[in-house]
């Protein structure tokens, strides 16, 4: 009896821990969004326009200077970079010595909080 009681009380655990970082992520990304409202003066969510900066539908795990359409500049074309977390922390916290010459305005968020939240939401997209 007790080890059913221990087996459930596991299940139980790990279904509550689920649910905290499910939670947890679903915070972070709505914080994110909100962080991303910077964002779309020059980016668009929609997968078929782009505006003044590409198109950040598909964005996570993409090869940089990829999609169609979009004249990017040589430094970004040339730079070799998937849109890893690792690398999107780069280009968030200043993009312009991440890549330099690169086109896109400055972009500088320097807090660890803010590009995790920004990340989390790019993720979704």
């Amino acid at each position: 009896m007790k080890t059913k009681l221990a087996v459930m009380g596991l299940a139980a655990s790990i279904s509550v821990s689920s649910v905290a970082v499910a939670d947890t992520e679903a915070m972070m990304q709505a914080a994110g969004k909100d962080i991303f409202n910077k964002c779309t003066a020059c980016h668009s969510l929609d997968s078929s326009k782009n505006a003044f900066g590409p198109s950040l539908i598909g964005v996570y795990q993409r090869k940089a200077a990829s999609l169609p359409r979009f004249a990017y500049s040589d430094a970004l074309r040339n730079s070799d970079i998937t849109w890893t977390a690792e690398n999107l922390r780069k280009w968030i916290a200043g993009n312009d010595q991440f890549v330099p010459g690169t086109r896109m305005r400055h972009v500088e968020i320097t807090d660890k909080a803010e590009q995790d939240y920004l990340i989390a939401y790019l993720k979704t997209l």
